[in-house]
């Protein structure tokens, strides 16, 4: 029994692949997995979905910051934010039904994906670019990654981008996902930074607040049956492995991806993800 699990380490893998490639939390798919494929209840798997998600961006969040790319004075100020709204999303997840949270959940998923997908104005996106990506002494602030790129940018749109955090937060608190697609929208297409950068920030603030979110599903997973407790730690067994390793691989695949066929890639991965979260709902 105690390689029951053992398919768990290639899809890990997978998902921390894809995503650490787009900041987005693997909780978003492991969730759903755990509920349809092993027949997980849905707190039971929103708490190891949340876990496993914790070390799989550590992991990523470790390859990041050995290339320089993550903006650590950004990433403060949204965790600021991101982390109270976390408690209190775990909070009220005890007051509001699940499905009518994934719901809304999944909708707003939607707008955002055809944000990413939309024919842009060029002269719009011209000037936008213009004024993000800026000579060094015009720039905001200059950030130079290990392989020696230089990100010169200004970050624009700031109050929505802590609204918008604390809405992620509110989110990951009560259904383990939700900040990283959202803090995706929000840094490449509303404040304008560089891929490398937005996506490698968006890591750093979702490990630290999915860690603050964790820290009660571990209490009340704990408090459980011992064969939950049993069945829980055997999962974790091989997806935390393969998390591990694919944290590792989904930076250097975004190193490799151009900026615009991020962007379009993550439009289609808001899509999915939508979908999947809104036939959850639906079925729950």
């Amino acid at each position: 029994m105690l390689f029951e699990f053992w398919f768990m380490l290639p899809v890990a893998i997978l998902i921390a692949t894809i995503a650490m490639g787009s900041g987005v939390e693997g909780a978003t798919f492991f969730s759903p997995f755990f509920m349809i494929v092993l027949g997980l209840d849905p707190v039971t798997a929103i708490g190891v979905g949340l876990i496993t998600e914790v070390f799989g961006f550590s992991s990523g969040l470790y390859a990041y910051h050995t290339r320089g790319a993550i903006d650590y004075k950004m990433g403060r100020d949204l965790l600021l934010v991101t982390v109270p709204a976390a408690l209190f999303g775990v909070w009220v997840a005890h007051f509001v039904p699940a499905d009518i949270l994934k719901a809304i959940l999944g909708m707003g998923l939607v707008i955002v994906a055809m944000s990413f997908l939309r024919t842009p104005d060029d002269d719009l996106e011209q000037q936008l670019d213009a004024r993000a990506q800026q000579p060094k002494e015009h720039a905001e602030r200059c950030l130079v990654t290990t392989n020696g790129t230089q990100h010169c940018y200004t970050v624009f749109n700031r109050t929505e981008g802590l609204l918008t955090g604390g809405i992620g937060g509110t989110f990951i608190g009560m259904l383990s996902t939700g900040l990283g697609e959202l803090n995706g929208y929000l840094l490449l297409q509303r404040c304008r930074i560089p891929s490398t950068v937005a996506i490698a920030t968006s890591v750093f603030v979702v490990a630290i607040t999915a860690l603050a979110a964790s820290v009660t599903h571990a209490v009340q997973l704990a408090t459980a049956d011992a064969e939950a407790v049993n069945q829980v730690l055997r999962i974790l067994l091989f997806t935390v492995p393969g998390v591990l390793i694919g944290g590792q691989l989904g930076p250097r695949a975004t190193a490799k991806i151009p900026d615009d066929v991020l962007e379009k890639g993550m439009g289609v991965l808001f899509l999915i993800v939508a979908t999947v979260v809104l036939t959850e709902a639906a079925l729950a």
